[in-house]
């Protein structure tokens, strides 16, 4: 018992006593502490303000006006530096009464304070003694902070003092309360009084109240604590007894409680977590506000319409065709979808025929085609590695020999499988990659199908395709200017595309205008994309769930919100066609098919020109020999030298689609003549010899089309003194 009384009063000696037996050690350690703050602290007020990172960056448009704000720092969530007079007089009463009554007096370490709380501590109570410049250094050195739920150790506390004698010399009073205000916890993840006053009560700093900032100030002292006693410690800071009305204040403002988009619905959420990866700050972009807006409500609005088709998500890109800014990135149909956070103008998916103009602009460059040339759209199979290949038209319909023109502008299936097998599927995976896209497997593992969109790219990809396409003036690694004019000739003709679509499909707007549809297997996705003289438009719709859409085409999918788009953005200006480069060679073309015949004029590279096309079996049909006419008589005249008396044959095809034969025989091979070729049609010139004699026109496979007969007379002087020299040299006979 003597032993348990004698170390109860060692225990519970006087507090002077231990306060006098530390305090030499704490002066001598703030001595120190004051020394080394300079290493562990940033040097000057403008370095902290500089190294601050809002939690939120935010996005503006061109004109500077806000349309996004992305969360950027996921560890906090801070708002932008505020100035001090950015706060509200109240808010700043509250905090110093609050934390440091005595903060204009002091040298940032309030020694009465400190000693009492030494005092308390002896005692085996505890009190805090830090003031606002103690606090702010241990925001600022990683060392002094708190960690968690624990109290600082007495070589903490120690080193927090003597840092805050160090700040005191080296920042202004005013700088270390706005840096103090800026940078201190409260509740949760919220950190400085600008978030905290927009996430509690939805408003910037400066407007707010006297019960506000009491709340906010009470937040600091135990930013977890429960309503009622945050309400209680409120009441104490604003001397009132109204705490019961203040507490459902307090409750409310803790509920509501949020990651805030200061006040801001976002117009671009998708795009915004695009451009911010890792930026922080006000983000200027080159997003057009209105047009954004314009964009997403028609993309929904379209969406609404196809909702009986089961078609819940779509997404819009809209660039600028000479820069390729964004001025446009729609990329979901928000409240509509399951998916709204899911940004479709990166996603993969299946391309359909979107593809199909870039297989026809390496054809075309290769001179492999022209848009005159004619394609077999007849059903074909194809041996592959993997078996049998059988593409099928969308409709199950075939046209036969179509041109160019009309096989890509109707989006005909069998005719772009062909260029794929002319091509090869490596070319075709190579011109694809030249125009920017990034397939996840070589032209070798798509095969044949890659003409048919099997790849997945993305609208993004799509739409910066096209847009090189559009680009005249800057040729791709494989395609030239005029090929790629050829193309988007093509792509604008509304009479190319009325084969699938009709005349009066959505694709024909008012002004110039290149359109290209897709769908993917089993009608998945839907795509269209396009471009004016200024800008590049892409539209996809589908399900996020890859569930297919029912009855859903080129023209009542993406196609009616594409044209809806283009409409509005040339309200005001026509768009208007480029002019041809230099180089190409405008000619009238007649075409004559099993289907038709019809004359048009038509763009060809140099050396591709035609000035009729025509299949082997409606030559017969077209085949005209202009000269002779048949019963044509000839007469040969003695006194002109026979070289130079020739008879031209001239047909109304091109050369290289047939061939001429006199008596049976190959002219080449009765005169020795040699043709003349014209872009026009077909001539050659033959010798004419006495005699009656037929002259026929036959196609390549030596198929006769048309013949003519024709009797040529004269040259008998010739034939009579050749006889005369003749007998001169035969022996005569005797008697």
């Amino acid at each position: 018992m003597i032993f348990k009384a004698q170390k109860l009063r060692q225990t519970q000696r006087s507090p002077y006593l231990v306060i006098a037996a530390v305090l030499p050690v704490i002066l001598v350690a703030l001595l120190f502490t004051t020394s080394v703050a300079a290493d562990t602290i940033p040097s000057s007020f403008a370095q902290v303000k500089a190294q601050h990172r809002a939690s939120m960056t935010a996005v503006l448009d061109r004109g500077g006006q806000p349309i996004a704000h992305v969360r950027t720092n996921k560890q906090v969530l801070q708002a932008e530096w505020s100035g001090l007079a950015d706060f509200s007089p109240a808010l700043l009463s509250m905090v110093l009464r609050s934390e440091d009554q005595d903060f204009v007096q002091h040298w940032g370490v309030d020694f009465t304070a400190l000693l009492a709380a030494l005092k308390q501590s002896a005692q085996g109570q505890r009190r805090g003694a830090s003031t606002i410049t103690m606090q702010l250094v241990g925001m600022l050195d990683a060392d002094l902070k708190r960690t968690g739920s624990n109290r600082r150790t007495l070589v903490q506390k120690v080193g927090q003092a003597g840092a805050a004698l160090w700040l005191e010399r080296t920042w202004s009073k005013a700088e270390i309360l706005e840096a103090y205000l800026n940078k201190v916890p409260l509740s949760g993840e919220l950190v400085g009084m600008p978030m905290g006053s927009q996430a509690l009560f939805g408003k910037a700093a400066h407007g707010l109240l006297l019960e506000e900032s009491a709340i906010l100030a009470a937040l600091l002292r135990a930013p977890n604590a429960a309503p009622s006693l945050v309400a209680k410690r409120a009441c104490l800071l604003l001397k009132s007894n109204a705490c019961d009305l203040l507490e459902g204040q307090v409750r409310i403002a803790l509920s509501q409680a949020k990651a805030p988009e200061l006040g801001l619905k976002s117009t671009a959420p998708h795009y915004a977590r695009y451009i911010t990866k890792k930026a922080s700050g006000h983000h200027l972009t080159s997003l057009d506000g209105p047009l954004q807006r314009f964009t997403q409500q028609a993309l929904q609005h379209h969406l609404r319409e196809l909702s009986n088709r089961q078609v819940e998500d779509g997404a819009a890109l809209i660039l600028e065709r000479s820069s390729g800014d964004v001025l446009a990135w729609v990329g979901s149909s928000g409240a509509l979808s399951d998916a709204a956070q899911v940004d479709f103008v990166l996603a993969k998916r299946q391309a359909g025929s979107t593809l199909k103009p870039f297989l026809y602009a390496q054809a075309v460059e290769e001179r492999r085609l022209s848009a005159a040339s004619l394609i077999d759209d007849r059903p074909i199979n194809l041996s592959t590695a993997a078996g049998l290949y059988v593409p099928r038209n969308y409709e199950q319909q075939y046209a036969g020999a179509v041109s160019v023109r009309t096989a890509l502008g109707s989006s005909l299936n069998i005719p772009a499988v062909r260029v794929a097998v002319m091509l090869t599927p490596e070319k075709v995976f190579q011109t694809l990659h030249d125009f920017g896209f990034k397939l996840r497997e070589t032209g070798g593992y798509f095969g044949y199908s890659l003409a048919l969109g099997s790849a997945e790219v993305s609208l993004l990809e799509l739409a910066q395709g096209y847009r090189r396409l559009s680009l005249l003036n800057e040729g791709t690694a494989s395609i030239s200017g005029p090929s790629k004019f050829i193309i988007g000739d093509i792509l604008s003709d509304n009479n190319a595309r009325a084969l699938t679509f009709g005349l009066h499909s959505p694709l024909a707007t008012r002004g110039w205008a290149a359109a290209k549809t897709g769908t993917s297997k089993d009608m998945r996705d839907n795509w269209c994309i396009g471009f004016t003289d200024q800008y590049v438009i892409a539209v996809w719709v589908g399900n996020a769930t890859g569930e297919p859409m029912h009855r859903v085409s080129g023209v009542t999918g993406a196609a009616p919100i594409w044209a809806e788009l283009v409409n509005t953005l040339h309200r005001e200006r026509i768009s208007k066609p480029p002019a041809a480069p230099p180089g190409l060679i405008s000619q009238s073309v007649q075409f004559a098919t099993e289907a038709s015949a019809t004359i048009r004029q038509e763009w060809f590279l140099p050396g591709t020109e035609r000035s009729f096309v025509a299949t082997d079996t409606s030559l017969s049909e077209h085949a005209r020999i202009n000269h002779p006419v048949s019963g044509t008589i000839l007469a040969l005249d003695p006194d002109i030298p026979p070289e130079r008396q020739r008879l031209l044959l001239k047909a109304n095809l091109p050369s290289d689609m047939v061939s001429w034969q006199v008596d049976g025989l190959p002219l080449s091979k009765a005169e020795r003549t040699q043709y003349v070729r014209v872009a026009t049609n077909s001539r050659a010139y033959w010798s004419p010899r006495p005699g009656k004699h037929t002259i026929s026109l036959h196609d390549r496979s030596g198929r006769e089309l048309e013949k003519v007969w024709v009797e040529v007379r004269g040259a008998r002087e010739k034939s009579k003194e050749k006889l005369q020299e003749k007998a001169a040299v035969l022996p005569r006979r005797k008697g």
